[in-house]
């Protein structure tokens, strides 16, 4: 079967890069009739965040993403990694480190004088000696000392590393916790996982997980890495670029069904298709389909995206949407809705010009009262009562050129009574939105505040 899962640190917001990983590995084990699970790996103790957590399980439930099994929590799990540090010792597959602060600078300092990168020197690999009192030992693994750590992955090929490139790096530190790639290693081994599905920042932790599988006898799971997500410049996203909390994104008037398309076409294609739902996805996702270039992000795409998920909303699911109840009859939202539908990118947007048209304006603009037709400012509610509000379009036509007035004309001096500005839904739709009573209530306001 396969397993896939999404492991993340709870010591920050959890990032669009992140919901995009969690995404391929949900889609790849549904594509696949399997399982995908949510692990937490919460053994950073002095950096981990609650609120951090509650965050990365309450952006999950608002895209969509279900998960099996109960989340796994690593800080629940440290006798786990304890027993299976003390089963590495026994086997002689690891071993305490004594190595002192001073000891550790100057190996340092020496590797630094030989323009050489750091490398621990296995000092203690075979020590025999009488423990030093004075240390808190540190438990290292034993890596290879030749050959090559060799996997295949799924994206980029086949990857060897040079097992003189790898160190005997600490598995347990002196205060008896467990380091990333140890437990990491167990915990995939022991959920079964099958496919670990991460991002290529993650390549270089592989072999040493590699190491802890084949010490330990676990079966390797197969991995894929695939590219991060850049900006339009070819750097790493910041949060400017989009590197946001996901939940920003609801804050934002993202819908989730755009996101998770978004995301979905940051490195994986289908032929021309553009628009995927999730149940799009599970059908037709395949690792063979992932592109092993960087993906660029491209806010325009996304709000596009954003667009097209908002047009194709019903009028119950954008009321739930826009968390927002409106005191009109269901003939004037339905056109309410369908006019804003075509003006926004985002949530947020559908609802200020919401507001726009259901409250009263505020103020005029000046451009538009300059040039406003003075014969028909004091017209404007005498031409009101002549409207036929069930056929407005044709009523307002036929008052015009009764009248030898411009409909243009007509229909600016109406708008600009009624919403106080240019731009925004159609006049003759605003007039049947809002009926003739509150028409006539603008109408006045605005007479009165604009005398002469």
């Amino acid at each position: 079967m396969i397993i896939t899962r999404f492991a993340p640190s709870p010591t920050g917001y959890l990032h669009i890069g992140g919901l995009r990983t969690a995404l391929f590995n949900f889609l790849y084990a549904r594509a696949n009739k399997g399982k995908f699970l949510l692990r937490i790996e919460d053994t950073d103790f002095s950096r981990n965040s609650k609120e951090a957590t509650e965050a990365i399980i309450k952006a999950f439930s608002w895209v969509g993403l279900d998960y099996d099994s109960d989340i796994v929590y690593q800080s629940q799990r440290l006798d786990i990694y304890k027993e299976y540090a003390k089963k590495l010792l026994e086997n002689n597959k690891a071993y305490y480190c004594y190595m002192s602060k001073e000891e550790l600078d100057s190996l340092r300092e020496n590797y630094k004088k030989e323009g050489k990168i750091y490398k621990y020197d296995n000092r203690y690999r075979d020590f025999s000696g009488t423990p030093p009192k004075d240390i808190k030992p540190v438990i290292r693994i034993k890596a290879p000392l030749s050959g090559k750590v060799s996997f295949n992955d799924s994206l980029k090929g086949r990857i060897e590393i040079d097992a003189k490139e790898l160190d005997d790096y600490i598995i347990m530190r002196s205060d008896g916790t467990p380091t990333y790639n140890f437990v990491v290693a167990i915990d995939d081994a022991l959920m079964n996982i099958s496919d670990v599905i991460r991002g290529d920042d993650h390549l270089s932790n592989t072999p040493k997980q590699i190491i802890v599988y084949e010490a330990l006898g676990f079966n390797v799971p197969r991995f894929c890495h695939i590219p991060m997500i850049l900006n339009d410049k070819g750097y790493k996203l910041s949060k400017r670029d989009g590197a946001m909390n996901v939940m920003d994104y609801k804050g934002l008037g993202i819908l989730p069904e755009a996101l998770l398309n978004f995301l979905i076409r940051l490195g994986f294609s289908y032929g021309d298709k553009e628009i995927f739902s999730l149940k799009d996805g599970i059908e037709l996702f395949n690792l063979d389909n992932l592109s092993s270039s960087p993906s660029s992000y491209n806010q325009s795409k996304l709000l596009w995206l954003n667009n097209y998920y908002i047009k194709n909303l019903s009028i119950d699911k954008l009321d739930l949407a826009l968390q927002k109840q409106l005191s009109i009859d269901l003939a004037k939202k339905e056109i309410l809705y369908k006019e804003i539908k075509e003006r926004v990118n985002t949530i947020v947007e559908f609802r200020e010009m919401i507001d726009s048209i259901i409250q009263p304006p505020k103020s005029y603009d000046d451009k538009m009262i300059k040039k406003l037709d003075l014969n028909l400012k004091p017209k404007l509610l005498e031409i009101l009562n002549l409207i036929d509000f069930n056929n407005v379009e044709v009523s307002l036509k036929d008052i015009a050129d009764k009248n030898g007035f411009s409909v243009g004309k007509l229909l600016s001096a109406f708008r600009l009574a009624l919403l106080g500005k240019s731009g925004g839904i159609g006049i003759n739709e605003t007039l049947f939105i809002l009926g003739k009573d509150e028409c006539k209530k603008r109408i006045e306001a605005f007479l009165s505040k604009n005398r002469g």
